[in-house]
């Protein structure tokens, strides 16, 4: 298969572990005969400080005439710390999501068993979940109309949804729960917003359309308490866009760092990989980045085009090294390494399998590999 894919690492740790992912791919490549091609571009902070927008004319065009876009992060504190800044890095991903059409963000929950001590919730609790987030990605607060009145003491932000809108990311949700566990959970606060309850209505008569999938409702605050309580219940979560972006980040104490949560954003005609954690400007250049999300970000791109042993090559591997303790600092603070070592670890378990990891990777550290 032939992929052109726009590469937009961003800010922070954005390239470090982008940089691991298209390692990832480069094997795969190599391994199942495929045929990636990379074209890097700005996004971000560093897109505003080369050309004063944070979602350039040229990435936004690359993005477009490209396959997917892997994405890394974005972010830098000399934006998140001034409240009057007129621009802002996170509006370069927000339009591009919203230029892209990319509605639909999806997020796998999993706790991994390797991993499991390293939660801060305990082993009975979350052994053996494994859930999905579909969170609505171009509507709601987000995108609202927003105002501010002319002395700045009263603001406001309008929360909006259309059946539309809330049906074609739907629509997707059920279609997983069907090849899932066949139960579907919509997280939203019917019981005081009405775009909550247009969410419910909509949701509710699209249901008989799937009578295979269980259809349950939780308000966000008693689902935000039940992913800590019982992660274990969730099989699929559709909700709105804060909600989304609210629970899944909580769901990533489950697995232990947020460094292993890897997303999705679809549309009907582009798609966007990316990591759930933010910029992490602190580890910037310390080669301490946890590469996992962006890897595992990178299997859900060959699956999205229908490779999916290729993906399940990527997992497998990452299994492995997380079985073998091959991690970043954020999982293992006494004994860790660094990330293009995680990266470079996976990378072999493709390419040679498990058994050679351990002797390739010294020959990677003395420039002996051809791939890295």
């Amino acid at each position: 298969m032939k992929l052109k894919i726009a590469v937009l690492s961003g800010d922070g740790i954005g390239p470090e572990v982008t940089n691991q992912a298209i390692k990832i791919l480069k094997a795969i490549e190599q391994v199942f005969s495929h045929q990636f091609e990379f074209q890097k571009a700005l996004v971000g902070a560093i897109a505003i400080d080369s050309t004063g927008n944070p979602l350039p004319v040229e990435t936004l065009k690359l993005c477009s005439e490209s396959d997917a876009v892997l994405f890394g992060a974005i972010g830098d504190p000399k934006y998140d710390n001034n409240p009057d800044a007129k621009v802002r890095p996170e509006q370069g991903l927000l339009r591009l999501r919203k230029e892209l059409g990319l509605f639909a963000n999806i997020r796998p929950i999993k706790a991994f068993d390797s991993l499991i001590e390293k939660s801060p919730l305990k082993r009975n609790i979350i052994e053996g979940t494994d859930m999905v987030i579909f969170r609505e990605l171009t509507g709601g607060i987000y995108f609202g109309e927003k105002k501010l009145s002319d002395d700045g003491k009263i603001a406001s932000d309008l929360c909006e949804y259309s059946q539309l809108e809330i049906e074609r990311i739907a629509h997707l949700a059920f279609k997983s729960a069907q090849i899932r566990r066949k139960k579907l959970t919509l997280v939203d606060k019917a019981n005081v917003l009405e775009t909550s309850r247009l969410w419910r209505r909509v949701v509710t008569n699209l249901a008989q359309e799937y009578p295979d999938v269980l259809l349950d409702f939780l308000f966000v605050d008693n689902a935000a308490m039940q992913m800590i309580l019982n992660p274990r219940q969730f099989d699929v979560i559709l909700t709105e866009n804060l909600f989304g972006d609210i629970i899944s980040d909580e769901g990533s104490v489950i697995g232990g760092s947020i460094g292993l949560l890897a997303s999705a954003s679809i549309g009907h005609h582009n798609a966007m990989f990316e990591p759930i954690h933010g910029s992490y400007p602190q580890a910037k250049g310390k080669n301490i980045a946890n590469p996992i999300a962006a890897i595992l970000s990178a299997a859900m791109l060959l699956e999205h085009f229908g490779l999916k042993q290729e993906s399940e090559v990527v997992h497998k591997a990452v299994e492995e090294a997380l079985e073998m303790n091959i991690v970043t600092p954020d999982l293992n603070v006494v004994r860790s390494f660094s990330t293009d070592y995680v990266g470079d670890f996976i990378t072999t378990i493709i390419l040679n399998g498990t058994e050679n990891s351990y002797c390739n990777l010294e020959n990677i550290s003395l420039g002996k590999s051809s791939l890295i």
